[in-house]
């Protein structure tokens, strides 16, 4: 669907098209079905997860400044929040709920420059930008769903190889955390969610990406034969699993190799939740 990237993260279906950010071009771009592309908005200092507000404005991560910025109808991209404060190391992914409040997750440590694995948080952002942490002691938080009644969150914990579940109560809070699915060897990055409650990973270990039952049975799985980063239920139908892959995500040798793609495959169950 969409080649020479430099490293392709955060797919959110919206609006008819499927947005994504580059995150060593750093820009965010949408695609549609017949492959016109656009450049939303540049972000020098990374972008990565992808939401929107309920007015349809986007929210995007600049990872390594650790904010959380806004695109306004005029194209001005400014600041949402500041969450240098709270986040151990550069952000990463983002859910975005229905009222707008964004749960944002972060490395915990220097993946790239080879730094001992540390914990991190989800910190969740309100619409008017002030934030907490809503959820620490996550072993690198990363893609992130809400189920389609707005009661349950899951997030892969990539380095702890397994899906976590929070029940969310009145005003945002997360409680009754628990594994919603043991990945054994799995490595989960982006995460989708579909009509019959499973969830699709992509595994950038495995190269390939699984759709998992809760409690961690397998249901499905594509081959990719390369990394497997991310992915999103999209298409007309939502039957449309986008699959982002790359041979290289480093931030140094990923802009020169520009080997990262956007597949895509249909699938028998749609697509549900957030995002």
């Amino acid at each position: 669907m969409v080649e020479g990237l430099a490293f392709a993260e955060g797919p959110r279906w919206h609006d008819g098209r499927l947005w994504y950010s580059d995150m060593h071009r750093q820009v965010v771009e949408a695609i549609t079905m017949d492959g016109e592309r656009e450049t939303i908005c540049e972000v020098p200092k990374d972008p990565s997860g992808l939401g929107f507000l309920p007015d349809g404005r986007l929210l995007v991560v600049s990872m390594q400044d650790r904010r959380l910025l806004r695109l306004e109808p005029d194209g001005e991209l400014v600041e949402h929040a500041n969450l240098w404060d709270l986040a151990s190391f550069h952000l990463n992914d983002m859910v975005v709920d229905r009222s707008g409040r964004a749960y944002v997750g972060n490395f915990g440590f220097d993946l790239h420059g080879g730094g001992p694995p540390s914990l991190a948080e989800l910190i969740a952002v309100e619409p008017d930008g002030t934030a907490r942490v809503v959820a620490g002691d996550m072993k690198f938080p990363n893609g992130t769903v809400l189920t389609p009644d707005g009661t349950t969150l899951i997030v892969a914990e990539s380095t702890g190889r397994d899906l976590l579940a929070f029940t969310i109560v009145d005003g945002g809070d997360l409680v009754d955390r628990r594994v919603w699915a043991d990945l054994g060897t799995g490595v989960p990055d982006g995460i989708c969610l579909d009509a019959e409650g499973a969830v699709w990973y992509a595994d950038p270990v495995g190269g390939d990406c699984v759709r998992v039952a809760e409690g961690g049975e397998a249901l499905d799985r594509v081959e990719t034969g390369r990394a497997c980063f991310a992915c999103a239920l999209g298409g007309p139908e939502r039957r449309h699993l986008f699959l982002l892959t790359a041979d290289d995500s480093s931030p140094e040798m990923a802009p020169r190799a520009l080997s990262s793609r956007i597949e895509m495959v249909e699938v028998a169950v749609p697509g549900a939740g957030i995002p």
